[in-house]
């Protein structure tokens, strides 16, 4: 079970993805090696001289580096302008949803039992609030109860919290300059993860990896640094196993423009030629390791020639995916598979990976095409789907399919028991309404087995949170349309009753007594938006959902868990959710919004905790003992509920 919601992010323009993230997929009867360690790779791997095997119809496996290379070119020739790639840079959006926490319980061995109704969610075990419950993510700041570890302006921070109040016992100076750092926690073992990747063009990104082993919590021993020329689309945790998927767009060749002394066809002439003279060590990402000095001591490629699969359909769009599966104790000794394509959504459960792609992405107010090459309007108004079973630090590629209209992140999935759920948006293949689509596996078709259609006429989905045998969808243009959809058959999902209100909600949360809290705006009959909103729902008869109480903050305020959930915390214990406030475009004093939930009804008070840029790195962290540590830029403490 899991949650979801969406906020009208990015996904590029690609098809026919990755059905190649395979540890040890089987190939023309035989099964490809399982990836060396990165510091094994070779710069150019053997040649095989075998031909081009297909995997299925949608993914075929080159023989040799130079069938590679050769690959890339033909659709790199395609793609390049007179003024480079596309004529111009590729507009993409970023990967940050409007969310939901993740909700529910494993299910246990044999067939679960769909229930209808909602199941109450508290913080993953390291303190924050994910998508998919049994898979954590990266965030800021991590506790294992004893201590907590943060990242701040380049430095790692571990802090006692078993005392009266939260001590610091160590600080580290981190490696590189990454602009972005969060981590991972896993026993004594902390993963930092460094991106640079926020520019619109997505050119020029890496993703810093630094491994710290915390057994003496006041001297972290530096275990392992390294990074990838490539940027972060997702990471996770199962248990002690970290994934990283990772983007490779095109390569930065030499192109040249237009100029007066060079028209448009001989500059496209000249590029065409660039792309033709490329290299594949051009095309493939690599690995730099560093020693305790920070000192590079070797830079090789991360992907064998031998471990990049290529999409079959033309329309596929062009880079260079790669998984890397690693124990979180030995990341110099990962699981490496790539695709010759690009995306920026991967969806994880518990047990799958899917990576989807739609050749419109969600821009401001508006779909926007994206630009997906010559040969890729086939593709226009749909999303590609493809599934992998996850094993160890391994993956194995199980199924592929389609749906007519947009996923338009991560968070408009969900995995249940062997099937697939997705929210869908309008596109130019679909009516003006959106839908929630079931698929299941046959073979290694990903096949659609029910719908429901007509859900917010002429309206965009703002929020979705799943259950096991539930969807609850929220939908906006004037009026917050909320529904709730019976998915207990998964082949014949059905409407069961819906609640119209002013405003809408961005962030659902789960809580006890078939209830849900929603975070978002408040608006006027005629769309015209207020401030941020709490809002609790009862959906004990989902027939008939019912808004029982509202809290409404100040006009132009923002409800931080729309764009973040980490800056979410529910505490089942309490009945009372801790949700950050900011005065949005208007101001930056950042509050603690503390909820009580009595029955129907909602208490607030408001705390100030934290003013400018800041705010975005407040979080609540509740500890096993029930104590809840507040971290601000500054400070770290204990919140007085």
């Amino acid at each position: 079970m899991s949650a979801a919601g969406r906020g009208g992010l990015a996904v590029a323009a690609v098809s026919g993805l990755a059905a190649a993230f395979l540890m040890g997929m089987v190939v023309g009867g035989g099964t490809t090696t399982v990836a060396p360690p990165i510091g094994t790779l070779p710069t150019q791997p053997p040649v095989d001289t075998t031909p081009i095997r297909l995997v299925n119809a949608d993914l075929r496996l080159p023989g040799s580096c130079d069938a590679l290379l050769e690959s890339y070119v033909e659709r790199g020739v395609e793609r390049v302008g007179p003024y480079g790639w596309d004529g111009g840079p590729m507009y993409y959006a970023f990967d940050g949803a409007m969310p939901l926490a993740a909700s529910g319980e494993d299910s246990v061995a044999g067939a679960p039992v769909r229930t209808t109704g909602v199941v109450e969610q508290g913080n993953s075990a390291t303190g924050t609030n994910v998508q998919e419950a049994g898979v954590d993510e990266p965030d800021v700041v991590k506790t294992d109860g004893r201590l907590l570890v943060r990242v701040r302006d380049g430095d790692l921070e571990v802090h006692d919290v078993t005392r009266h109040e939260p001590v610091e016992v160590a600080d580290v100076d981190l490696p590189g300059t990454s602009a972005t750092r969060e981590l991972l926690l896993a026993g004594d073992t902390v993963v930092v993860l460094g991106t640079d990747d926020q520019n619109l063009y997505r050119t020029h990104r890496t993703t810093r990896l630094t491994t710290y082993d915390l057994s003496d919590p006041a001297a972290p021993v530096l275990v392992d640094d390294r990074s990838f020329d490539t940027g972060m689309v997702r990471a996770v945790q199962h248990d002690d196993t970290v994934r990283l998927v990772l983007s490779t767009t095109l390569p930065d060749l030499d192109f040249v423009q237009p100029r007066f002394w060079r028209n448009t066809e001989d500059a496209l002439e000249r590029n065409q030629d660039v792309v033709r003279r490329s290299t594949i060590e051009e095309w493939l990402p690599t690995v730099t390791t560093y020693d305790a000095d920070g000192d590079e001591t070797g830079t090789e490629q991360l992907l064998g020639c031998d471990q990049v699969t290529v999409p079959s359909a033309e329309s596929a769009a062009l880079g260079t995916m790669a998984l890397v599966g690693f124990d979180a104790d030995s990341p110099a000794e990962p699981e490496v598979m790539g695709v010759a394509t690009d995306t920026l959504l991967a969806y994880v459960s518990p047990t799958r990976m899917y990576l989807a792609s739609s050749a419109y992405s969600a821009w401001g107010c508006c779909w926007i095409p994206e630009l997906p090459g010559p040969a890729g309007m086939e593709d226009m108004g749909r999303t590609r789907i493809y599934a992998f079973e996850l094993d160890g630090t391994g993956a194995t590629y199980a199924a592929s399919g389609a749906v007519d209209g947009v996923v338009a992140d991560r968070w408009a999935m969900d995995e249940y028991d062997g099937v697939l759920r997705v929210a869908v948006g309008q596109s130019m293949e679909t009516g003006n309404f959106n839908s929630v689509v079931t698929l299941r596996e046959d073979g290694d078709d990903l096949e659609e087995v029910g719908r429901v259609d007509k859900l917010g006429v002429n309206e965009e989905i703002k929020s979705v949170r799943w259950f096991d045998g539930l969807a609850i969808v929220v939908t906006f243009r004037q009026v917050d349309p909320l529904y709730a959809i019976d998915l207990t058959d998964a082949d014949a999902p059905r409407l069961l009753g819906e609640l119209k209100i002013p405003g809408f909600s961005e962030y659902l949360h789960p809580i006890s007594g078939q209830r849900l809290i929603g975070l978002g705006q408040d608006a006027l009959t005629n769309g015209t938006l207020l401030g941020a909103q709490a809002a609790l729902f009862d959906v004990s008869d989902l027939t008939d959902p019912k808004l029982t109480d509202r809290i409404r903050y100040s006009r132009g305020s923002v409800a931080a868990a729309a764009t973040d959930p980490r800056q979410f915390t529910w505490l089942p214990d309490r009945d009372t959710a801790l949700a950050v406030v900011s005065e949005g475009w208007e101001g930056r004093t950042g509050w603690v919004s503390v909820l009580n939930v009595d029955g129907g009804s909602l208490k607030n008070r408001m705390v100030e905790v934290e003013y400018g840029t800041d705010v975005n790195g407040v979080r609540l962290v509740p500890l096993p003992d029930g104590r809840v540590v507040l971290m601000t830029g500054e400070d770290v403490s204990f919140f007085d509920l």
